[in-house]
């Protein structure tokens, strides 16, 4: 099993900025991506960005330019930088571990992310 524990979230004023970790435990081998995720009340789950284990990055078109997810592997952690946040960035954030082989789709227990002056 893969365990994942988000942190990082709370209250930021509209332009402020936030980072949030993901700290990945357990049977870690494999892991081919993790990603971040938002859901809003009343809305479906979404994709806010995603990292591969080489490296590579996809970001969601709303959130282009103003996050970057990194990761530290030593740390076995995945880090989203958030800046310029808008009240529409408000949501619990999720992080997604997934493994092919032997599979495994894993999500973290989210963060709330609330943007409000």
């Amino acid at each position: 099993q893969v365990q994942l524990v988000e942190s990082g979230g709370g209250l930021v004023q509209p332009g402020g900025s936030l980072r949030l970790s993901c700290a990945a435990s357990g049977s870690i081998f494999s892991i081919n991506v993790m990603s971040w995720y938002r859901q809003a009340p009343g809305k479906q789950r979404e994709l806010v960005a995603a990292i591969t284990s080489g490296g590579s990055t996809i970001y969601a078109d709303s959130v282009k330019g103003r996050v970057t997810v990194s990761r530290d592997n030593a740390k076995n952690t995945v880090y989203l930088q958030m800046n310029g946040l808008k009240p529409e960035d408000t949501a619990v954030y999720y992080c997604n571990a997934h493994r092919p082989l032997p599979g495994g789709d894993y999500w973290g227990q989210g963060t709330q992310v609330t943007v409000s002056a």
